[in-house]
């Protein structure tokens, strides 16, 4: 019984260390991106891992972009940064983002897959 309750402990404790800090699922019509990060999103440099379904099947071999941008409010410039994802393989990406300060950031993620129509998905996150 005692190495019973070990080995759950241990489970719960890596499934604990294993999940991400940040997740969000996002829809475009027949396209859902699951968006995570190991850590909690802030300001400066993030990485976000994009997992890329269309129809429920992985869009592999796609080229895919990240544009985050707040924009412009008196007083304040607009600001952006854009990045081309790594692929990592099996509809899995890997985008390097930087938010350069807190409050609503806008997000667009482009996908242009090897064959087939150029697809956007938007959606926003607060830092």
């Amino acid at each position: 019984m005692k190495v019973l309750s070990i080995v759950i402990s241990m489970f719960l404790f890596f499934s604990i260390l294993d999940a991400a800090a940040f997740q969000k699922e996002i829809k475009s019509r027949d396209t859902k991106v699951y968006i995570t990060s190991q850590k909690q999103l802030g300001t400066g440099s993030n990485t976000l891992i994009l997992d890329i379904k269309k129809n429920e099947k992985a869009v592999s071999d796609a080229k895919v972009s990240v544009k985050v941008f707040m924009p412009a409010m008196p007083g304040m410039p607009a600001m952006k940064s854009i990045t081309d994802a790594q692929d990592l393989g099996n509809g899995k990406y890997k985008a390097k983002i930087n938010l350069s300060m807190g409050g609503t950031w806008q997000v667009h993620i482009f996908i242009t897959p090897s064959v087939g129509k150029k697809i956007r998905v938007k959606t926003s996150v607060n830092i």
